[in-house]
């Protein structure tokens, strides 16, 4: 038998399966995400797969609306007093966790907390906080040291670090250590007796949850109204196999086709592809400043000389210029704050030459850098084999390690030298709304180990950034931005490899689906 063809049949076979407990008639939606569900909690990891399951389980203090402005989301409303230095939020009434306890204020508290000793823009908060307390079960207290205009933002953004607000009793549990236990007040429960880890992961709508009773449906914002019984996430590694899994109507969902199997998904008629996010994707190659080579900001400099962004992404999309944008630097291209100040060094001809020179000159001697690269993750795929072409040619002593996606995720935490499980180069994209401003970008609170994965220390770029909350004016932060990109690219902690859209595709008898920049599943219809 064919790989293909075996694969065909174990995933017919088991999506075929009997559902347990689903009763006659049950809306059930088949996802395909875009990688293993390897890691369950949001704070302990960073992956978006692991993002868009919190989403389902978990819900949020504020949410984000399409035009990425927030909106009380768990929050009633808040009271700004004392020349804004005293916040006080309260909670909706009607929140219940999926144990059937009643969210209260001392829960949001402990989640806040946890969230933010792992998140840049939730330190940065707390660092401006004297006080962070629960006065009574629906009140949460911010007595700040000075202003913090952006607290909603910070509180709900929708991005990898998403602030998940969990009991207290779990959101006890140090944000390096994993929680397993799904409970959350989301609009679904995660079924956890179903999970099968790489092949399943299962969630039930939760009759007991009751949307916002004003606003509209707007990404993460608004009323979440869970319409779909039951989803099912079937992890299929092989690209085409999930596309024909779409085709023959055994999924409905296939959230990142890769851009090869576009044209063939297209010419379906039962099937609709679109663009969701116009914010797009910035592609990254992130270096680990722990240790030697990139513990010197001269090597890590020399390396941009050798970076084509078209090269990458071409890779990730296709040739079409519709699907990708180059130069890309530290903020989303075409966004307020976007600069293009520095970023003819991603322009000018390659000359590896030149960048072999300039990594001697900057003392590279040949140490092996360990390069941990997802192979079942198609897009990050295309960006590692890429970037380990381009790194030959630098003269790079390369050690390219194939690993899969979970294992990737869950070993770039690991702080210890190479030799020790540790790394010093890895690809990941992030999502543009990600990289708006410099409070939403983790790596650029460069404290060292105390930071964001690949921890570089840069006093500079955190101070850059602590003056841009500090901003009043858009010009003010404009001029702050393009102090950042500068100091960015002398002493860069990733490398930006430019930005991309992906398409998603789904079959027609689905509707509905959120807009925004990320797959969520509540108002979600299906016809059959």
């Amino acid at each position: 038998m064919q790989r293909r063809s075996f694969l065909r049949a174990g995933l017919t076979a088991s999506i075929a399966a009997p559902a347990i407990a689903q009763g006659q008639g049950a809306k059930v939606l088949k996802f395909v995400p875009q990688a293993d569900l390897a890691v369950l909690d949001p704070v302990y990891a960073t992956a978006y797969v692991t993002r868009n399951h919190a989403f389902l389980v978990y819900d949020t203090l504020y949410g984000l609306d399409e035009s990425y402005q927030p909106q009380p989301q768990m929050v009633a409303g808040h009271v700004v007093e004392d020349d804004g230095k005293l916040w006080t939020l309260t909670l909706r009434d009607e929140l219940m966790f999926h144990d059937g306890s009643k969210v209260l204020a001392r829960d949001a508290v402990a989640s806040i907390r946890r969230w933010a000793a792992r998140d840049a823009f939730g330190a940065s908060l707390l660092a401006a906080t004297d006080e962070l307390s629960a006065p009574d079960d629906r009140q949460i207290r911010f007595r700040l040291s000075k202003p913090f205009p952006a607290l909603p933002l910070a509180l709900g953004r929708g991005s990898n670090t998403m602030l998940p607000v969990m009991p207290e009793r779990l959101a006890r549990t140090p944000g390096s250590q994993q929680v397993t236990d799904m409970v959350g007040s989301g609009p679904y429960r995660f079924v956890a007796d179903e999970r099968v880890a790489g092949s399943r992961a299962v969630y039930r709508r939760n009759d007991a949850y009751v949307p916002r009773g004003n606003g509209v449906a707007s990404f993460t914002a608004g009323p979440k109204v869970a319409i779909i019984d039951r989803i099912e996430w079937h992890i299929i590694p092989d690209a085409a196999t999930a596309a024909a899994a779409l085709q023959a109507g055994e999924v409905d969902w296939c959230e990142q086709p890769t851009s090869d199997l576009l044209p063939v998904l297209k010419r379906n008629r039962a099937i609709i592809t679109e663009i969701i996010d116009r914010a797009g994707n910035i592609g990254f190659l992130r270096l680990n400043s722990l240790h030697p080579p990139f513990d010197r900001p001269a090597v890590k400099a020399a390396l941009l000389g050798a970076v084509d962004q078209a090269d990458f992404m071409q890779a990730v999309v296709g040739t079409d210029p519709g699907m990708w944008k180059q130069p890309a630097g530290v903020f989303t291209p075409g966004t307020p704050l976007a600069t293009s100040a520095g970023l003819e060094v991603f322009t000018r001809p390659r000359d590896y030459d030149q960048v072999k020179r300039d990594l001697a000159s900057a003392g590279y001697r040949g140490e092996k850098v360990t390069f941990i690269a997802a192979t079942d993750f198609p897009a990050v795929k295309a960006l590692c084999e890429v970037s380990a072409d381009m790194l030959r040619k630098a003269g790079i002593n390369l050690d390219y390690q194939a690993l899969d996606w979970g294992t990737v995720t869950t070993r770039r935490n690991n702080q210890e030298t190479p030799d020790k499980g540790g790394w010093n180069a890895h690809c990941t994209y992030t999502a543009g709304y990600d990289l708006l401003n410099p409070g939403s970008n983790p790596s650029l609170n460069a404290v060292g180990r105390g930071g964001f994965v690949g921890w570089p220390t840069n006093p500079k770029l955190a101070s850059l950034r602590s003056a841009w909350f500090d901003a009043t004016d858009l010009a003010g932060q404009q001029r702050i931005c393009v102090e950042i990109q500068g100091e960015f690219l002398r002493d860069p902690p990733y490398i930006p490899l430019g930005q991309f859209f992906q398409a998603t595709a789904y079959r027609s008898t689905v509707s509905n689906i959120p807009r925004g920049a990320f797959s969520l599943f509540w108002g979600i219809r299906k016809t059959a």
